[in-house]
Order: C-alpha cells, then sequence, then structure tokens
C-alpha cells in the first residue's frame, strides 16, 4: 500500500510541476520517487519519510541555483532596469531628510533620492541615475560618478 502512495505522490509533484513550469515541486518528485522503490524493496516506512525529505532538500539545495540561473536566461529587463546609467536634470531639489526631490526621465516627473542621506542635490544639476527602488530614483551627481571635476 505504501509503494502506492509514493506513485500517486510522485506522479501528483511531476503533473503539478509541468502545469506551472516554475521549479517549485521537481525535488518533492525526486524524493518521493526514491521513497517509492525503497517501498518496492520493503524498508520501514518511517526511513520512507526520512529519505523523502532528505532527497527532496538535498536536490532542492543542490539544483534550484543552478537550474535558476541557467533557466532564466530569456528574461528581459524592464523598462525601468534601463534607466539605470541614465544622466538626468534635477527638476526639484533632492534632500532625503525632508523627503523632496524630483528629476525629468523622458519627460516624466519622478520622486528622486539621493543616494547618501546627507547629500541635497541643488535644482538643475545634472546626476546619474544610480538605481531604481519602488517608485524613486535614487541618483548620485556627475561630479560624484566620475569624480571631482579639475579646472584646466
Amino acid at each position: 500500500m505504501e509503494s502506492y502512495f509514493w506513485l500517486i505522490l510522485f506522479i501528483v509533484f511531476l503533473l503539478f510541476e509541468i502545469i506551472t513550469l516554475g521549479l517549485t515541486t521537481i525535488w518533492f518528485a525526486g524524493g518521493s520517487f526514491i521513497s517509492f522503490w525503497m517501498s518496492v524493496a520493503g524498508v520501514d516506512f518511517i526511513w520512507q519519510l526520512i529519505v523523502f525529505f532528505l532527497v527532496s532538500i538535498i536536490l532542492l539545495i543542490t539544483t534550484r541555483p543552478l537550474a535558476r540561473k541557467y533557466l532564466n536566461k530569456s528574461t528581459t529587463q524592464t523598462n525601468v532596469d534601463s534607466l539605470i546609467g541614465k544622466k538626468v536634470k534635477v527638476s526639484e531639489t533632492i534632500d532625503n531628510i525632508n523627503e523632496t526631490g524630483h528629476v525629468m526621465i523622458n519627460g516624466v516627473e519622478w520622486m528622486a533620492r539621493a543616494q547618501h542621506d546627507g547629500m541635497v542635490i541643488q535644482k538643475d544639476t545634472i546626476v546619474c541615475i544610480m538605481k531604481i527602488s519602488g517608485v524613486k530614483a535614487i541618483v548620485q551627481p556627475l561630479s560624484v560618478v566620475n569624480g571631482p571635476v579639475m579646472d584646466k
């Protein structure tokens, strides 16, 4: 009877994986498959259960990072990701302490914050977008990004 339990569990995990294609249950399918063969060999149920959890966890820990690395190559950047590194103009003085500041990005005004809290960036300064955090552009003045400007 235990063999049927593991076989049905294996099929359920496998079907769920096929339907979702999200790498969510394949490791448990592997654990149930090994436990199925242990039940066929007559191993006690408690050992089948222990091996199910051990194999599932080991498969999850060892193969998930590799699977995510090689299967997510087709991920495309969103428009927000393409803004990082772009140079834009400050339209309202940026002051993190007072929670003020905006920049113009492609004709749209975005809320902006300086990368470092103590920094105040004046209106009309050209800044570089360092990252996007929620709905805010995190920016640095070009002089900080490129280093100090020297007169020649």
